[in-house]
This record gives C-alpha cells, sequence and structure tokens, in this order.
C-alpha cells in the first residue's frame, strides 16, 4: 500500500461493516475530515468485503483497506492494521464512535512540542438525542513518566486509568509494544498499559473523543460482563510486571 506524502497521523478502525452500523461509520469518517492535520484512516475489515463499503470511502485515496478473510476480533484486526500504518502517529476509533473537531491536532501538536511519545486526553460518553458528557479519567492532567498511568489504576475491578481511545502514539513505540493483546476483548487496556508503560507521554484536560452510547454497543450485550474482569486482570498484570522491570533496571 501507498499513502499521500507528509501524513501526519493514522487512525486505526476495525469493523464488520454492520448494516446498523454504517451510518456511524459515515459521521466518524465526517469527523476525519473535518480535523486539521493530514491523516489516513486505515479499516481493518474485520471478515467481510471491501464491496460492502459505502462508495466514497473506496475511492478516497485516505482510506486504506486491510481486507482479512476471516473473522479475528477487534485486537487482532487492530494489529493487522497497524502492520500498514504509513505515519509516524496513529491513534484508534470504533466504527461508532466520533472525533471532535481538533482532536487530532491537539494531541499531536502537543506531543511533538514536548518530544513526547503518546498524548491522550478526556473522553465524553455522546448519548441518542446527542448530549454529552464527559468522563475524567483516574490519571491526572500533565506529564507523566513510563509507569505513571498504570499506577492509578488501583486493581483490576477498578476504573481504567485512561480511555484506550484517547491515545495517540508514536507508530514506532506501538510496533515495539506489541500492540493489542490476544484477548477477546478489553484488548485496548493491554495496549494502553503497554504503551504508557514504555514512554514518556502527557494527558491533556481535553475532551478529544466521543464514545457513542447506543444499544448494540458491544459493552451493552449481555454476554460482555462475564470476560470482563479476566480482560482487566491481564492488562493489570502486564503493568504490575513492566513495573517490576523497570525497578529492576533502575537497581
Amino acid at each position: 500500500m501507498q499513502s499521500a506524502p507528509n501524513v501526519e497521523v493514522a487512525v486505526v478502525t476495525p469493523t464488520r461493516l454492520r448494516p446498523d452500523r454504517i451510518a456511524y461509520l459515515m459521521e466518524l469518517y465526517a469527523s476525519l475530515r473535518g480535523q486539521d492535520v493530514t491523516w489516513e484512516w486505515v479499516l481493518a475489515l474485520d471478515g467481510v468485503s471491501e464491496e460492502v463499503m459505502p462508495e466514497v470511502l473506496r475511492t478516497d485515496a485516505r482510506v486504506r483497506v486491510v481486507a482479512l478473510p476471516r473473522p479475528v476480533g477487534a485486537g487482532a484486526a487492530r494489529n493487522f492494521a497497524v502492520n500498514e500504518v504509513t505515519a509516524d502517529w496513529l491513534t484508534t476509533s470504533d466504527d461508532d464512535d466520533v472525533l471532535p473537531a481538533q482532536s487530532l491536532s491537539a494531541r499531536l501538536r502537543y506531543a511533538q512540542k514536548h518530544d513526547l511519545g503518546w498524548c491522550a486526553g478526556w473522553s465524553a460518553d455522546l448519548h441518542p438525542d446527542r448530549s454529552i458528557n464527559t468522563w475524567q479519567c483516574s490519571t491526572p492532567p500533565g506529564f507523566h513518566a513510563p509507569g505513571d498511568v498504570w499506577r492509578h489504576w488501583a486493581s483490576p475491578d477498578s476504573t481504567i486509568p485512561i480511555g484506550p481511545t484517547t491515545l495517540m502514539a508514536r507508530t514506532e513505540i506501538v510496533r515495539a509494544s506489541g500492540g493489542y493483546a490476544a484477548l477477546p476483548q478489553g484488548e485496548d487496556y493491554a495496549y494502553l498499559v503497554g504503551v504508557t508503560g514504555v514512554a514518556r507521554g502527557a494527558l491533556l484536560p481535553t475532551v478529544v473523543y466521543h464514545y457513542r452510547k447506543h444499544a448494540e454497543q458491544m459493552t451493552s450485550q449481555p454476554e460482555y460482563p462475564a470476560m470482563e474482569l479476566q480482560a482487566r486482570r491481564f492488562a493489570w498484570e502486564h503493568g504490575k510486571h513492566l513495573e517490576a522491570l523497570r525497578k529492576e533496571a533502575r537497581m
């Protein structure tokens, strides 16, 4: 795959192009077109044909398609998409969410200005009536050394320290930290811990992500809680052992 020169940020999105989510996907696309940096959108088609994509997406050179021959799940789909990223920075968005104006530039410019490995922000729930309420994570705004974010996650069943989809990171750091975990859900918790555990970054007190609340979202399904704690435990233990390795390296 070839990308346009000077692309600043890649946005990675796994999708199965479900009919009930196409309108959401197109709203995400519209929010990307409103961003004020150059971007590439890497769509990982999780076991569905490119022919199902809306025509406007198939003809936009900024949209890069990774067509997977069978469903592999969101985490693996994201990892395959990361293989095709050409930009120096990347972030992710689910196919039913939205990026507010200047979402990409706010994080990118701050990270570049301060020579950071990652930059995140706050997320806000987007309700069906279009109302929005901000979720302020347990990690405080400001600069954070490697491992600081995990230290704000008290236990596996506590609230996660940062919304993973708000995280923008250097592509080389994402690849070096192993990308997304091989989990059927919660794979982005381990991704968050891994990236923030190996590089210095910052959390901005700014909403950079709109998380759509609707009845069909994965976290609303009755089977979702069954493995949630196991996924959280995997990621939390990942952070715990990274912390131990950092301590050992300082001795």
